[in-house]
């Protein structure tokens, strides 16, 4: 969106001052999107259901994925079904890698929560523990204090649950922080929650973001965050 004075919207939503950054893990900071949808478009082909795992789906706990694209399914039925999703996505880890600009946003995270002296981030997955661990042990890098994940809360995103724990778990009131994520059901989860909200185009189509989010990206290394006072300033990188 562009205003009068040829400014985008994303320019006038960035730098944004926030006490943390909640982020997403898939199609945020990693690309799994092929990994996830081998697995599922697997589970439909078992199931006999005429089916294909698209971008409406991604950023959802794969319960409630299941419960809405399979509503006929009786609870052992969706029980079996939830089971064999994550059997298949925490077998299937091949060609997940790290997005860019992962790797030094957590860098200048860490290097600020040393500088306040309190948590900057973390992450807020609709995987569960063990998928999560099965990715996120691709990547190499540290598992982060006050996770969370799908099976840690009650409701999933697009429910407001998810990213009130991340928020509680840094000690930061919601409305201080700013989540980072790819999908719609994501950005709704944390403006749902009081955050503010930048989207990462790399799964769904940056007109179905839009709406719902401060500001755009193309991938984290189109950001950089800096300490001012006892806060953190997100920035478009090199603005």
């Amino acid at each position: 969106m562009t205003s009068p004075t040829g400014t985008t919207h994303d320019e006038q939503s960035l730098p944004l001052t926030t006490g943390a950054l909640l982020l997403d893990m898939d199609g945020t900071l990693i690309d799994s999107g092929p990994a996830v949808e081998r697995s599922w478009n697997q589970l439909f082909r078992e199931l006999g259901a005429d089916l294909t795992f698209g971008h409406a789906q991604h950023g959802k706990p794969a319960r409630q994925v299941l419960t809405e694209v399979l509503p006929e399914l009786t609870e052992q039925e969706l029980a079996d079904a939830h089971s064999r999703i994550e059997e298949l996505e925490s077998s299937d880890v091949e060609g997940i890698v790290v997005l860019p600009g992962t790797e030094r946003l957590l860098a200048e995270l860490d290097a600020a929560a040393e500088q306040v002296g309190r948590p900057t981030w973390t992450i807020v997955t609709s995987c569960t523990r063990p998928l999560f661990e099965a990715r996120w042990a691709r990547t190499g890098l540290a598992v982060p204090a006050h996770l969370v994940t799908a099976d840690q809360v009650t409701r999933g995103k697009p429910d407001p649950e998810p990213y009130l724990l991340g928020a509680e778990r840094l000690g930061v009131e919601p409305g201080r922080t700013v989540v980072i994520e790819d999908s719609v059901g994501g950005l709704r989860s944390g403006t749902a929650a009081g955050a503010r909200t930048v989207a990462v185009t790399s799964t769904t189509p940056a007109g179905e973001l839009s709406p719902l989010a401060d500001a755009l990206v193309t991938s984290l290394d189109d950001l950089e965050v800096h300490v001012q006072g006892e806060d953190l300033l997100l920035s478009r990188r090199g603005s």
